[in-house]
């Protein structure tokens, strides 16, 4: 998963790369390091 550092805060879906089930990705960067990571299926 590649992510984005020009976002300090975002949140957006993401479809698993194995099982393509959608996840909920949320990273948070400061001075272009990741500080918060958090991924959740949206499975229901």
């Amino acid at each position: 998963m590649l992510l984005d550092t020009s976002v300090y805060h975002q949140t957006y879906i993401e479809d698993c790369e194995v099982c393509c089930n959608p996840i909920e990705v949320s990273p948070s960067f400061e001075n272009n390091e990741l500080v918060s990571f958090t991924a959740k299926s949206i499975e229901q």
